[in-house]
């Protein structure tokens, strides 16, 4: 008996941001065929911006007569996968609930599944990346925010509304450090993402003249600037990410000791500063826990190559299916 040729077959994965969306045909291996990106930006109504995606998409699908579309995936801020709709996503230009996936679907004539970012990412690392076999895992990614992604005996977590997983919002040092967007006082994201970190940065350089992070003006302190500063020996910036790693891995022990995962994936480019943040970040997290805890969760870094994980992500909700 002949078995079923699946090969042929592939998925459109869609990461949308708050700037750029990334799109691209990924087939079963997790093989990106095709890829490209369009500005989110610019499209006052949802439907002419799914109109424009739509052409670019099918110029890519034009260029391999060979495969089937299966269907398509999408990664986007505060997506309902329950619903299939966006939902005041504040740095999207589509206000209120839009049913994102519908249109989608009848645009393209295809199923459509959409999930947030992070949880997209925790999908692509599970089939794709260092997560594969695991079956209980805490996806952190830590770039411009903090986003998670839970997933607990082979499942993602999305909760009874479709929005469970917001570990970068959880707060962490009550009545601490105010948060750009959110108001909240004392979260994860204020403290553990690239935002957090530059501000720590300028923080800390303000107290300390000596340290080198003075050299740079104020609009470049940034995340890889502190890196730049730790590489050349400036303890200022050593004792930044030594600050957010402590924060990052206290956190980490509470988020623990609520799922038990086998391990903690942490992904973007926050953590290219490597050993600087990632061992405070274990020994705090070791520190915090549980005799029963210890010395039993992995922290590793993500697998997946930064700029094609989000397009893999969302490609993986259709595999879901």
């Amino acid at each position: 008996m002949a078995l079923l040729d699946l090969s042929n077959e592939v998925a459109i994965g869609i990461d949308i941001g708050g700037t750029n969306t990334k799109f691209g045909l990924v087939n079963h291996r997790g093989e990106i065929l095709q890829k490209g990106s369009l500005k989110t930006t610019g499209y006052d109504k949802v439907e002419d911006f799914i109109d424009e995606l739509y052409n670019k998409i099918k110029t890519l699908v034009d260029m391999h007569p060979e495969v089937s579309v299966r269907g398509v995936g999408v990664g986007a801020p505060n997506a309902n996968y329950y619903k299939g709709t966006i939902e005041h996503a504040p740095n999207l230009s589509w206000k209120g609930v839009v049913p994102f996936a519908k249109l989608i679907t009848e645009k393209f004539e295809k199923p459509c599944s959409i999930t947030n970012d992070a949880n997209a990412a925790a999908l692509g690392e599970m089939m794709y990346g260092a997560a594969r076999g695991m079956r209980d895992f805490i996806m952190i990614t830590l770039g411009t925010g903090v986003g998670s992604g839970i997933i607990s005996n082979g499942q993602l977590i999305y909760g009874h509304d479709g929005f469970a997983g917001e570990l970068g919002h959880t707060i962490v040092k009550p009545g601490g450090r105010r948060h750009w967007s959110t108001d909240s006082e004392g979260s994860l994201e204020a403290y553990a993402s690239a935002s957090g970190i530059s501000i720590t940065a300028k923080k800390l350089r303000a107290e300390f003249p000596s340290s080198i992070l003075n050299d740079f003006p104020e609009d470049e302190i940034n995340s890889q600037t502190v890196f730049e500063c730790a590489e050349k020996g400036d303890d200022i910036a050593k004792e930044v990410f030594r600050y957010t790693g402590q924060i990052l891995g206290e956190a980490l022990a509470n988020f623990v000791m609520f799922s038990s995962p086998e391990a903690i994936l942490l992904f973007g480019g926050v953590i290219k500063a490597g050993d600087y943040i990632l061992k405070p970040t274990k020994l705090h997290m070791e520190k915090n826990l549980l005799p029963i805890f210890r010395n039993k969760v992995k922290l590793v870094t993500s697998e997946l190559d930064e700029a094609d994980a989000a397009i893999l992500g969302a490609s993986a909700l259709v595999w879901e299916k």
